[in-house]
Order: structure tokens, then sequence, then C-alpha cells
């Protein structure tokens, strides 16, 4: 049986994130964005998956902002070998627990509207869908605003 580990990601990480973010997602975040996230936004959070024999291969990453009682997820992945194996779904509940730790009450976040697989895990997890960006994304796609709160 594997046994994954969940932590803070550091600058070691980004090379490996930002090589998911090009493999996942049609607008992907640079290195630099990563960078500057950890070294300038005292708002932000990210969490890594990995192995526990395995610590130094990112299976999977989240991050999140936090403004004010309210937390803004802004990236969740999983590297596409690692997809179908439930991580996205721990790393999301490890981002939920971090964020009701860390005095964060709500959590939303945007989805492309054709990520069904997406939908289906934070509707699962609690989510709900609360309304419509048009062309959110690049103009060519909705996105779906979803949020959780805490009971």
């Amino acid at each position: 049986m594997v046994s994954y580990e969940i932590r803070s990601m550091t600058e070691e990480d980004i090379p490996q994130i930002a090589q998911i973010e090009q493999m996942v997602f049609p607008s992907p975040w640079s290195e630099v964005a990563f960078r500057s996230e950890l070294r300038d936004n005292a708002m932000a959070m990210y969490l890594v998956l990995t192995e526990e024999t395995r610590p130094e291969i990112i299976l999977g990453y989240a991050g999140v902002w936090k403004i004010f009682d309210e937390g803004h997820i802004t990236n969740i992945a999983v590297h596409p070998d690692e997809q179908g194996k439930q991580l996205g779904k721990m790393i999301l509940h490890a981002m939920i627990e971090w964020a009701w730790s860390n005095e964060i009450n709500h959590l939303t976040l945007e989805v492309r509207k054709s990520n069904d697989r997406a939908i289906n895990l934070y509707t699962k997890t609690g989510f709900v869908q609360s309304g419509v960006r048009p062309g959110y994304y690049g103009g060519t796609e909705d996105a779906l605003v979803m949020w959780l709160r805490r009971e």
C-alpha cells in the first residue's frame, strides 16, 4: 500500500509543479508566477502531495489565497500519470482542513464548465455552484463559480 505525504510547497518544488501545470492546464501558470506567489504573496498557501517513499517527486498540488475569513482556491492539479487514484480528493481535503484550521470559513474556486471530473469532485466535497463567469478562460470558455461554507 502506498502512503502519501502532504506538505507546504518550497522553491525547489516549483520546476516540477510548473511541468505538471503545462501538462494539465491549457493556460498554465509559469515558474515565475509560482515563485512570485511563494516570495511575495503573504496571503498564499500551497501544498504538495508526494509518496512517502519518494518525497522528492511531486504528484499533485493545490493553492489557496486567504482573504480575511475567505479562501480562494487558485490551483489544484495531479500529474496525468497519477490521475484516477483519488489524489485530487486527498489534496483538496488537506487544503480544506488547512483552511478551517486557519480561520477560513468559506472557500471559493472557478472551474471550467467542461471539466466534469473536477466539478464532480467539488460537488461531492460539498461545494455548491453559485454563478458563472462568462468567457473567464481566455474568452473561450465559461467558469463555474463554486463555494464551500464551513458548517
